[in-house]
């Protein structure tokens, strides 16, 4: 059974940084693409980033470029998203998600799994 379990959120406030992980279960990381998207309330879930299965690609929306920044690693079987200069328009719960795609994805209806979130709130 695969599982995809995120820890790391919390409440900061605004310049504070989090980082969010991702422990996969019931798969090997190696060979998914894996990606992070929020959904704030009353929102559709967004894109926010996105990395190749080595790691040596990544994507991310451009209101997070140069604040955020994922990695993986898949001898752990771990994604990570450090986020930094955090702002109280990224409060939202956080997803991890995986594709069976050979290259990012950046949709939700491309990944295969997902994990429950968590809940990043930023204070002003």
């Amino acid at each position: 059974q695969v599982q995809l379990v995120e820890s790391g959120g919390g409440l900061v406030q605004a310049g504070d940084s989090l980082r969010l992980s991702c422990a996969a279960s019931g798969l090997t990381l190696s060979n998914y693409a894996m990606g992070w998207f929020r959904q704030a309330p009353g929102k559709e879930r967004e894109f926010v980033a996105a990395i190749s299965r080595s790691g040596s690609s990544t994507y991310y929306v451009d209101y997070v470029k140069g604040r955020f920044a994922i990695s993986r690693d898949n001898a752990k079987n771990t994604l990570y998203l450090q986020m930094n200069s955090l702002k109280p328009e990224d409060t939202a719960v956080y997803y991890c998600a995986a594709t069976r795609r050979f290259v990012v994805a950046t949709t939700p209806n491309e990944y295969n799994y997902w994990g429950q979130g968590t809940q990043v709130t930023v204070s002003s």
